[in-house]
């Protein structure tokens, strides 16, 4: 039995299924990886990491009874799981958190949503009782993101004995727009989340509105208002349900940093030096504004060019002077929706080649390949870095680049992003949906003295690697043992 467990969609290891039919393991990494391995090195203790089964590999090893010390992988019926990871939590749940709905056709709650959401609440239940059946008396659980946000409630029911966690990654949606959903699914929703004796946000913003929701909700469903005692450094929700006794979910903020020699450490191997040297070379003496984002739609990439373009077209004096890095990964392409938002973004950026290009200079380099090795070669370059979502939950390319950047950046910085909220003082700040004001902080940017902007990087990267990830999740480990 474990005495401490973490439940996420994607585990610590995957695996591919090989042509000659045996099984390849590949392991990750993050901030639950780390954090997980200093608990496992207290021998007094046992950890166990829950997570799906995602694609053929993961199941294949499943049915042949192959796991990774530490891991459960659950074999969820695959139309259960893309009902549930597409069709709720990538397509309703991810949309809602950031704002993204194109509400003049979604969201459309019909009979099509029902069944998917009744694929969800299965998928949820499937991961509430396999943690229910691995726990030991009182052991700690830590619920990971919004995939899972029915599991602390459903497991509340199976295993009161147990301290649960949840840690949100995304933003939290706004009240009024939550409204657009069905009653009962709220209910539903924040139910689940408050079965858990804490929930952790990256930022304060982010948690006050997930409490400006359960405030919303008035005495008819049970749930009292959000309050915040004098001289507590959290928030809390006091809840009754069903006539149950009063209980309390701590809401807190565990701002997520960078491991700062970690990540030092990968930029600086031989093949990001060889990197860096052939993108020196594209550029030439020219200064850099540097982008790293997958193609999500909150990630705001299109205004970010739409800016660089006016830039070009206000202030003349930077063509043939300045050179836009930017990385946009596919991601989700399963999704036709994001599918177009790269296609957009590969049209635009070609677009401000072709208006402003010469035989000497190609104004923007983009890349729609995952390849972290450039990404690290750019940040090492980047005099700029624009980091503008239109909504966040951290965003930590804002944090990583700082920490990189070899003669320190100006980092433009929209207050959509979680980051903001730590990096806001020693950043441009801007409008995400203002395209002139991002245009005139990139200049800014652009002509800021070099001490300047050397100071201010010192300054961000300080800030950025205030929580490493182990320390991240070891606190939030600690607050929930202590709760």
């Amino acid at each position: 039995m474990a005495t401490v467990l973490v439940a996420s969609n994607r585990g610590p290891v995957s695996y591919v299924l090989d042509e000659d039919g045996s099984l390849t393991s590949r392991r990750g990494g993050g901030g639950l990886v780390s954090g997980l391995s200093a608990v496992s090195d207290d021998d007094a203790q046992e950890s166990l990491w829950v997570c799906a089964a995602l694609g053929e590999g993961d199941r294949e090893a499943v049915r042949r009874g192959i796991a990774e010390p530490g891991v459960r992988m659950l074999d969820i019926p695959p139309d259960v799981y893309a009902d549930a990871y597409n069709g709720i939590a990538n397509s309703v749940l991810w949309f809602l958190h950031h704002h993204l709905y194109d509400i003049a056709r979604e969201p459309v709650f019909d009979a099509e949503f029902r069944r998917r959401w009744e694929s969800y609440r299965a998928y949820n239940r499937a991961f509430a009782e396999a943690l229910a059946a691995e726990a030991d008396q009182g052991a700690a659980v830590l619920v990971q993101d919004y995939h899972l946000a029915l599991v602390p409630w459903m497991l509340r029911e199976l295993r009161p004995d147990l301290r649960i966690g949840h840690f949100t990654h995304t933003p939290w949606v706004s009240s009024e727009y939550l409204r657009m959903v069905p009653d009962d699914i709220v209910e539903e929703l924040l139910w689940g989340m408050l079965g858990a004796d804490e929930l952790g946000f990256h930022t304060w913003g982010w948690a006050s509105l997930f409490i400006g929701c359960c405030s919303q909700r008035d005495d008819a469903t049970g749930m009292a208002q959000g309050v915040r005692p004098s001289g507590d450094p959290w928030h809390g929700v006091t809840y009754r349900r069903h006539g149950s006794a009063k209980g309390r979910t701590r809401v807190r903020a565990f701002p997520l940093g960078v491991d700062g020699d970690e990540l030092r450490a990968l930029a600086y191997r031989p093949e990001v030096d060889e990197r860096v040297a052939l993108l020196r070379e594209e550029v030439g003496d020219r200064q850099t504004i540097v982008r790293v984002d997958r193609t999500e739609l909150s990630k705001n990439i299109l205004r970010g060019l739409l800016a660089y373009r006016e830039l070009l077209t206000v202030h003349p004096e930077w063509r043939d002077r300045v050179v836009h890095l930017a990385s946009a990964y596919p991601s989700r392409q399963d999704l036709e929706s994001y599918r177009a938002y790269t296609a957009s973004v590969v049209e635009l950026a070609e677009e401000i080649n072709t208006e402003f290009g010469t035989p000497g200079w190609t104004p923007v380099l983009v890349s729609v390949e995952d390849d972290f090795t450039r990404s690290l070669a750019a940040y090492r370059i980047a005099d700029v870095a624009l980091v503008n979502p239109v909504r966040d939950g951290m965003n930590l390319v804002a944090k990583e680049i700082p920490v990189v950047s070899e003669a320190g950046c100006a980092l433009v910085l929209s207050t959509g992003a979680g980051a903001h909220r730590e990096l806001g003082t020693d950043a441009l700040t801007v409008n995400p949906f203002d395209v002139s004001e991002t245009a005139e902080a990139l200049h800014t940017a652009l002509s800021m003295p070099p001490s300047e902007r050397s100071d201010r990087t010192k300054r961000l990267a300080a800030a950025a690697t205030a929580l490493p990830p182990q320390r991240w999740f070891l606190a939030q480990l600690e607050a929930l043992r202590g709760s």
